[in-house]
């Protein structure tokens, strides 16, 4: 297929946002985030803190009217993803696509969540507990640690140009 995208001249969406996928798993993989910030280190601790680092991206693109192609390539590869992920721990084909939906809806709820927290609608402490915690406050400075390094990261993405979002280079540099 990428033959055919080469020969036709269209892009592979796959090989565009791969890097950028990359990076939001690593960010999502960061030890900090379990270690300081309490974040369960489960399946589903490590899915709540894939989908933040998610939003936070889809939450930067959003502001590039021309970004839209990659954000719904960008969420493909996610459900590519957790569909892979899915099978390999063995849920069954029957059940694959029923999961990835309630993936997708919780997704979905989270990426409302943030937005408005981080656009000043509400509560960014109450939005990370309930969706990166599921409601078990840590203790406040688990909790301080985890909502600081979101909001900062959010920060550092607001700054970057769409194009070094695309290219993968999310990581904030500390000084």
């Amino acid at each position: 297929m990428s033959f055919l995208n080469d020969l036709l001249g269209r892009k592979d969406p796959n090989h565009v946002m791969q890097p950028l996928y990359n990076a939001v798993i690593a960010q999502g993989r960061r030890v900090d985030w379990y270690e300081q910030g309490s974040v369960p280190d489960t399946l589903d601790g490590r899915f709540d803190m894939i989908a933040a680092m998610l939003c936070l991206v889809l939450i930067r693109l959003e502001q590039d009217d021309d970004a839209r192609q990659e954000i719904a390539w960008l969420t493909e590869l996610f459900v590519k993803d957790m569909d892979g992920q899915l099978r390999q721990i063995g849920i069954g084909d029957m059940i694959v696509g029923k999961r990835v939906g309630e993936m997708m809806s919780a997704l979905g709820g989270r990426l409302g969540a943030y937005r408005n927290a981080l656009s000043g609608n509400g509560d960014i402490e109450e939005a990370m507990t309930r969706n990166l915690y599921r409601g078990n406050a840590p203790d406040a400075a688990a909790l301080e640690h985890s909502v600081k390094n979101f909001t900062d990261l959010h920060h550092h993405l607001s700054e970057m140009t769409t194009k070094d979002v695309l290219a993968g280079n999310i990581a904030k540099v500390e000084s």
